[in-house]
C-alpha cells in the first residue's frame, strides 16, 4: 500500500532543494528542560512559525515566567517576522508550553495533531479532571491530520502523524526541513521513550522508518538534546541521512523486533520526567493553566501512587 503522504513530503523536499527556496531556522535552547524551540521562516515573505515553545516554571515555588518566550518574541520582532503558526509536535511531558503567551503578543494559529483528543481522554482520567474539561481538542485553534498541507509564506509544508512516543505526535515538514518533536534524537543519543500512556515501541519504530523515507539531505530539527556520552555540546540539528546511517538505536539494519526489545528494556530503567505531572495538566489545555478556584488561584494536581 502506497503511503501517499510521505510521497508528497518527499516531492516537497526535493522541490525545495532544487529551487533553493529554503526556510531559515533559529533555535532557542532551554537547558533547564533540554528543550529546543524553533522559529522557522520564509526569507522572502518573512512569514514564520514557532515550534514547541517553553514556559519557564520553577516547581518548588510554583512560579512561572516568560524569559524563554520573550527571547523568541524579541527575535521575531528584530527580524521583522510575522508569526502565522504556533506548532506543537505533541503534548510534552518535560516542559510546559508557552504558546498562549506568544500568541497573545505575536498572533498565529495554535496547532496540534488531532490525536490530542486521545491524550486528553487518558490524562483526564489520571488527573480526575472535572466534567467541564473538554476532551475534544477545542483548546487549540486547529487540529491537524496526517498528510494535511499548509504553507509558510511561499514555502510548502505538510504534517505527518508519527505516533509511538505518544499517540498524538506530529512531524512538520517545512520546505527541506522536518521538525520531529521527540520521535528522534541526535544519532549518538537515539530515540524517544515509548512507555508513557498510549506509547508503543513498535509504533515508534514504524513512525521512524516512515520519516527515514525522506531524502537524505532533509534537515532534521529535534525538540530535545541531552548530550550523549563523550559529547560536550548540545546539538539539535542533523539530517535524515545521518539518522539512517548512524542512529544508535534505529539505524538501517535494525529490525522492529530488535528495536522493540531494546526500547522496552531501556524504558524500564528510566524514571519519570521531572515535570511530567505539571506539564501534562497544562499542555493538554494548549498551554493554559487549570481554571482558577474560588480564591482566584490555579492549582496543579499531584496524583499519589498512581503512575
Amino acid at each position: 500500500m502506497t503511503d501517499t503522504h510521505i510521497e508528497t513530503a518527499i516531492q516537497q523536499v526535493d522541490a525545495a532543494l532544487a529551487s533553493k527556496r529554503l526556510p531559515v531556522v533559529r533555535t532557542f535552547f532551554d537547558e533547564a528542560t533540554f528543550t529546543a524551540t524553533h522559529v522557522v521562516h520564509d526569507p522572502e515573505t518573512m512569514r514564520a512559525a514557532v515550534i514547541d515553545s517553553v514556559l519557564d516554571f520553577d516547581q518548588p515555588s510554583g512560579r512561572t515566567s516568560h524569559a524563554s518566550a520573550d527571547a523568541v518574541i524579541d527575535y521575531v520582532r528584530a527580524e521583522g517576522l510575522t508569526v502565522d503558526w504556533l506548532l506543537e509536535t505533541h503534548a510534552h511531558a518535560d516542559h510546559l508550553s508557552d504558546a498562549p503567551y506568544i500568541q497573545k503578543v505575536l498572533g498565529g494559529t495554535l496547532v496540534i495533531g488531532s490525536e490530542i483528543r486521545t491524550v486528553q481522554g487518558v490524562f483526564a482520567k489520571i488527573f480526575n479532571e472535572p466534567a467541564s474539561f473538554a476532551q475534544d481538542g477545542s483548546q487549540f485553534d486547529r487540529l491537524i491530520e496526517d498528510g494535511e498541507r499548509f504553507t509558510l509564506g511561499g514555502i510548502d509544508a505538510i504534517a505527518l502523524h508519527v505516533p509511538g512516543h505518544t499517540p498524538a505526535c506530529m512531524a512538520y515538514v517545512i520546505g527541506d526541513a522536518v521538525f520531529v518533536g521527540d520521535t528522534l534524537f541526535m544519532p549518538d543519543y537515539g530515540t524517544a521513550r515509548a512507555d508513557f500512556p498510549g506509547g508503543d515501541a513498535g509504533t515508534l519504530f514504524r513512525s521512524i522508518r516512515r520519516l527515514m523515507k525522506l531524502p537524505d539531505p532533509t534537515r532534521v530539527f529535534l525538540c530535545h538534546d541531552y548530550k550523549a556520552p563523550n559529547r560536550d555540546q548540545f546539538v539539535w540539528e542533523t539530517t535524515i541521512g545521518a539518522e539512517k546511517t548512524g542512529n544508535v538505536h534505529v539505524h538501517e539494519g535494525v529490525n522492529e523486533d530488535e528495536f522493540v526489545s531494546m526500547r522496552e528494556a531501556r524504558d524500564a530503567t528510566l524514571g519519570m520526567p521531572r515535570l511530567i505531572l505539571p506539564s501534562l495538566q497544562v499542555n493538554i489545555r494548549a498551554g493554559h493553566m487549570p481554571e482558577p478556584e474560588d480564591n482566584g488561584v490555579s492549582y496543579l494536581k499531584l496524583p499519589l501512587n498512581l503512575l
